[in-house]
């Protein structure tokens, strides 16, 4: 298989105008892999399949596991507040203070504002500091009413691994899962990645006519838990066979009950689509596609983009690593989706798109007005019998995509607050709006919860 995955990757990339990318496959319970482009257009370095590439939030995933081995030992119950083992934790809110549990923020439902992507420094103590910066952050919404995922709660998780395990988040990873696994090619620091061959991502800033490579090549330390790893396609299918094996009763780094417990549903997901999850578990997002259970997750950094997807009852694992290119989800698509269907029988669900004939929407007020959270805001407007989001960015983002952007919302069933937006003409991905329990209204976007503030 891996002269005919290595031939499909290169086509593809060609095709979407992707600078690099790794791909490894769990099939049959062997894995294939392979590398196409270039890991840095400024120095003309080519990918391999021994190349680190940022996994992203998929860390999220290991720094779960982590979390349920705890459990396994009995040093952790997820359903305890969080001040039992961190009692100088605090929010804004001392509601929240007092009910926010890991169960919470695993499946992204405590509601503490996301982004915090606070800068603590580079220290051993980063996360430590990071939570004591966490007396700032708002609620998105009360504790357990909703789903919005939350970056902040990983970073958090991070160091309350570090409290029950005595150990800096990245010698417990290295510790309980790098050296356990085998997994040679894995590191979250970035002075750990000058041992190996690494790409950086590359962007096209506003105005810009070419990729370059990102200005920003790294997130702060203090994200770590929520999306530092890097590593090789093979090493993250060597993870995800991991917790196959264990589903299959072969435990190795988790038990066969903690590896179920991450996939039992916690929260329904408002904007479910090929990429989104339609529900979340204890770390991993969960897929209901044709022809199967999918569980997986994906993860983005300045410039770089993973994504692995699995599916149990067929033993079948596909990760797909990038960094940077126009047409990345089109590369994930045609690729992976071509995989799952040939090896496990599943589909992707069809792509979101607008309705053949337009929706009218007979109370604009109840959609547009102001939706803002840390570090962006979405002002929903009508004008020129349309509707359209005017996206603010605050931080690095603004500088790879502008710290404003329009973009067109399209209706698509206005009494259930469901419609579609094209962002930087990338493709139409769902934006709802709901109202939850306590009256509160909230736009969903881009993974996020954005209340209403006017």
């Amino acid at each position: 298989m891996t002269s005919s995955l290595q031939m499909k990757l290169n086509d593809l990339l060609e095709k979407h105008g992707v600078v690099g990318a790794s791909v490894a496959v769990l099939h049959d319970g062997r894995i294939d892999s392979a590398a196409s482009g270039l890991l840095n257009l400024a120095t003309g370095v080519e990918a391999t399949t021994e190349s680190l590439f940022q996994i992203g939030s998929i860390t999220k995933v290991w720094t779960a596991t982590v979390l349920m081995q705890l459990v396994d030992e009995g040093a952790l119950d997820l359903d305890l507040p969080l001040t039992t083992y961190l009692p100088e934790l605090k929010f804004a809110e001392t509601t929240a203070t007092e009910q926010v549990t890991t169960r919470h923020l695993l499946a992204h439902t405590s509601g503490i504002d996301g982004d915090h992507f606070a800068d603590t420094g580079r220290g051993d103590d980063v996360l430590k500091r990071y939570t004591a910066s966490l007396t700032e952050l708002e609620q998105v919404h009360p504790v357990g009413a909703a789903w919005s995922y939350c970056n902040s709660g990983y970073s958090l998780a991070g160091r309350l691994i570090e409290v029950l395990t005595k150990k800096v988040w990245d010698e417990a990873i290295r510790e309980r899962l790098c050296e356990p696994l085998g997994l040679q090619h894995t590191v979250t620091l970035p002075e750990d990645l000058l041992r190996h061959r690494a790409a950086i991502g590359h962007v096209q800033p506003p105005g810009a006519e070419e990729l370059i490579p990102t200005p920003v090549p790294f997130l702060t330390r203090s994200a770590g838990p929520a999306g530092l790893i890097c590593a090789t396609a093979t090493d993250l299918i060597m993870f995800a066979r991991a917790h196959l094996d264990a589903l299959n009763g072969l435990t190795t780094v988790l038990t066969t009950a903690s590896a179920q417990a991450m996939l039992e549903p916690q929260a329904d997901v408002p904007i479910a689509s090929s990429i989104m999850g339609n529900a979340w578990g204890l770390g991993w997002s969960l897929y209901r596609w044709p022809g199967g259970e999918v569980i997986g997750h994906d993860g983005g950094t300045s410039g770089q983009s993973a994504f692995l997807r699995i599916v149990p009852e067929a033993g079948v694992a596909v990760a797909l690593l990038t960094n940077g290119g126009p047409a990345l989800l089109e590369l994930f698509e045609e690729l992976v989706g071509e995989l799952l269907k040939n090896l496990a029988g599943v589909e992707f669900p069809a792509r979101a798109t607008p309705p053949a004939e337009p929706v009218m929407v007979t109370d604009p007020g109840t959609i547009t007005g102001l939706y803002a959270r840390r570090g962006q805001s979405v002002e929903v407007v009508e004008r020129d019998g349309g509707f359209f989001g005017v996206m603010r960015i605050e931080g690095p983002a603004a500088s790879m995509y502008g710290a404003e952007i329009l973009f067109p919302l399209v209706a698509v069933d206005p009494s259930e607050g469901r419609f579609l937006g094209d962002i930087l003409s990338l493709g139409w991905s769902p934006a709802v709006f709901t109202t939850l329990d306590d009256g509160s209204r909230l736009l969903y976007w881009g993974g996020r919860g954005l209340p209403k503030v006017d």
